[in-house]
């Protein structure tokens, strides 16, 4: 088992603390150390946290370098530095976990060479080529990392917690405020036209409840107001609504060119119907109409969440099917960071963390 230093968000209820204790239940020793709680000051100010994101971190470098120093001071014999997002960390911190002779990992889950996010990865696309191994979740970023340098690039599906994501033994310890017929969870995004979506479901008669952040900003939130049960969902709650709905929609990010995201194998593990937009990568993980429900616009989303409204035998076919399957195929954060630790320690046989950073300074 390895001495891992995590450098990742915290916070009990995002995926980044999930992957951090899917680690400790491999066996690993880990320890967290949080570069948003080390830097509060400066990412939760309204006007310099908004300036930060939009200027890609690089004005921060040189504290986050002084933050990795503290760090590698005081704490010892680590073997993988495995850093969760990265958006803050620039080539200098990361050649600095180099230079401590860290196998250095980069996870990320978002498409930082996508554009929805403007320049908020800026700093951790030029730090990309110092990285051993970066793990991406999309198949063209494998060609698109390789371009940048990057000598390793695994790829790994989203995943699920096989903790926080399990399902409730008995469906009737969900409280009623998380039962409802189709629910969407998930936060509004300008230019995605989520909120179109749902208003189309609406509108053709599929009673869509809706949880999640922001939707107050859209300009169709007179209209979506009275669907909104509530916002951010974590822990138990999250799994509620997934469980306690009869059927669960999958809606992308076209701005993250997602072909399927963590919603994807949460909601099947969690004991929900997944409902989502047909693609290359749905198709592959699941049998269409057997494990899950796929569609290519409103009016054919409409026609599937009445048919699985309407078929008790055949959603519960599907939920049963799909759960199955997503276990079966093992897509939880334990498999997953598994293979990264298992990329990471190969690299460091092959080609040491602490001779590049000597070539690279």
């Amino acid at each position: 088992m390895s001495n891992i230093l995590y450098i990742g968000s915290s916070v009990s209820s995002g995926t980044s603390r999930h992957r951090a204790d899917a680690l400790s239940r491999l066996g690993h020793k880990v320890l967290i150390a949080d570069p948003y709680m080390a830097l509060k000051k400066h990412l939760e100010n309204q006007w310099l946290g908004a300036f930060h994101y939009r200027t890609g971190y690089r004005f921060l470098q040189s504290t986050v370098e002084r933050w990795i120093a503290q760090l590698l001071s005081s704490s010892k014999d680590f073997d993988i530095a495995w850093v969760d997002n990265g958006e803050l960390l620039g080539p200098m911190s990361v050649r600095m976990l180099n230079a401590a002779q860290l196998s250095t990992v980069l996870f990320n889950h978002d498409d930082p060479i996508g554009k929805r996010d403007g320049r908020r990865f800026d700093s951790l696309l030029k730090a990309l080529p110092f990285y051993d191994v970066c793990a991406v979740v999309r198949q063209k970023n494998i060609f698109e990392y390789k371009a940048l340098g990057v000598k390793s690039v695994k790829r790994v599906w989203m995943s699920y917690d096989e903790v926080m994501h399990a399902p409730y033994s008995d469906k009737a310890d969900i409280p009623e405020k998380f039962c409802s017929e189709v629910v969407f969870i998930g936060t509004w995004m300008r230019g995605e036209a989520r909120d179109q979506f749902v208003l189309d479901l609406l509108q053709r008669g599929i009673p869509v409840s809706i949880w999640g952040q922001r939707w107050e900003k859209s300009p169709l939130w007179a209209q979506l107001k009275a669907f909104h049960r509530g916002g951010n969902l974590s822990g138990r709650d999250y799994v509620a609504a997934i469980q306690g709905a009869k059927v669960c929609l999958g809606m992308l990010s076209k701005g993250n060119r997602d072909l399927h995201t963590t919603r994807t194998m949460e909601i099947p593990y969690a004991g929900g119907v997944l409902c989502a937009e047909r693609t290359s990568e749905h198709t592959e993980l699941y049998a269409e109409g057997v494990e899950a429900v796929f569609w290519r616009d409103a009016e054919e989303c409409a026609r599937q969440c009445r048919r699985l409204l309407d078929d008790d035998s055949w959603r519960e076919s599907v939920r049963s099917a799909g759960m199955a399957r997503v276990r079966a195929t093992r897509r939880g954060h334990e498999d997953m960071c598994r293979m990264i630790v298992e990329a990471a320690l190969q690299s460091q046989v092959q080609s040491p963390s602490a001779n590049l950073a000597a070539n690279a300074c």
